[in-house]
């Protein structure tokens, strides 16, 4: 019966992704290997795609609401993992958390106002506010061996009377820390000591390896949940992007009504399929997810030791979470940028590090949920690469 459980899902299966409209898969065209947008080469889970096939049998697509037990299940969702009480009212649904980051800095930072974030971090964090007038303010992280961490006094240095939000990435993207209950206390009592209002980006909260544990800022305490506005999504757990669904949690009632106000006509609803997905993945997702994380595990401790074997000057970052390798090429000898060399010299497509902001110069971020073939091929490619210079 384990055994039989064990095999329920065959990540090993390489499927053709290209000529389906995947923007992963078609960006850069054939013979490309693309492992950089955040996009599973998996099928969801069976749960998922049967009720995504009732719905479609229904034959009915006309306006309409997140269900109750839509609601409900989200709401038990965070109890049993975090021991944190949502109530209805405080879950705002979106289509997407990019849209998400974007209400909320242009909800509670006005024009000129600054927004404060920790690079290298995902690139919405850092364009998004320059595009819509308000000011970038990015005290980096620290490395810390193969890993990161937090200069607290630096991070509070840099805030002025003009920065009135904190966008937090937790699990991070693209270092992969999930940041401890410790590191997290330090950030909120700097935060509420500056009258911050924080959006946690939590996206990732579900994609965490052996001996970690997300917790969500907002559930520090009272003070901290009054001042922070939580997103999160099945999107990244259950590989959904399409779809479109997401959701904020926010519990002070002030910071609801500026949302609502600032989000009025703007976001009228997410997709009747995404509401759907969402359902089915929050309440029968749970062994497709146990397995996937499994396999993902595994691809993580392939990909550390084929760096260090097969790619010389390479260093990967230790990963405690989400599915995207931040792999250091400053030592490599690479001329110029390592994405622009491994898209031409290995026909790999990765993320270029410049674009996540400061200390992303010479990084590439790596997407390695894949089967581990196509995982193995990449990496040969590169080390074939690398072994020209």
């Amino acid at each position: 019966m384990d055994q039989e459980k064990k095999m329920l899902y065959d990540f090993d299966q390489v499927r053709e992704r290209r000529g389906t409209d995947s923007i992963k898969w078609k960006k850069y065209g054939e013979g490309v290997l693309p492992l950089w947008v955040a996009d599973m080469d998996f099928i969801s889970a069976d749960p998922i795609l049967q009720a995504l096939h009732r719905r479609i049998d229904h034959g009915f697509f006309g306006y309409t609401r997140p269900t109750e037990e839509l609601y409900q299940v989200i709401q038990e969702r965070m109890r049993k993992l975090y021991q944190w009480e949502i109530q209805t009212q405080e879950i705002f649904f979106l289509p997407g958390l990019v849209t998400g980051l974007n209400i909320f800095f242009q909800a509670y930072a006005s024009l000129g106002d600054g927004v404060l974030v920790q690079p290298p971090v995902y690139p919405h964090f850092i364009k998004d506010p320059i595009a819509h007038g308000r000011v970038i303010i990015d005290p980096p992280l620290t490395r810390q061996g193969d890993s990161y961490g937090i200069d607290y006094e630096a991070f509070e240095k840099e805030i002025t009377e003009r920065t009135k939000v904190f966008i937090l990435c937790n699990p991070h993207n693209p270092v992969g820390r999930v940041y401890t209950r410790e590191e997290l206390v330090n950030l909120a009592e700097i935060c509420l000591r500056h009258n911050l209002i924080i959006c946690s980006d939590e996206i990732h909260c579900d994609l965490l390896y052996p001996n970690y544990h997300h917790i969500p800022i907002a559930n520090l305490s009272p003070e901290v949940a009054d001042r922070t506005v939580t997103l999160m999504a099945p999107s990244k757990t259950y590989n959904l992007a399409g779809l479109h669904c997401g959701l904020a949690i926010i519990h002070n009632a002030g910071l609801q009504e500026i949302w609502k106000k600032t989000s009025l006509g703007i976001i009228s609803g997410v997709n009747i399929m995404g509401h759907v997905a969402a359902l089915a993945g929050f309440r029968d997702g749970q062994e497709w997810l146990e397995q996937v994380l499994a396999y993902l595990n595994e691809n993580r401790k392939f990909l550390s030791r084929s760096v260090a074997d097969k790619l010389p000057g390479v260093r990967m970052t230790q990963m405690e979470a989400t599915y995207l390798a931040w792999l250091d090429c400053q030592e490599a000898g690479i001329p110029g940028n390592p994405f622009e060399f491994f898209l031409k010299e290995a026909q790999v497509a990765l993320n270029d590090g410049e674009e996540f902001g400061k200390g992303g110069e010479g990084f590439v971020r790596l997407n390695f949920a894949c089967p581990r073939k196509t995982l193995a091929e990449a990496v040969d490619r590169m080390s074939s690469a690398l072994k020209k210079l």
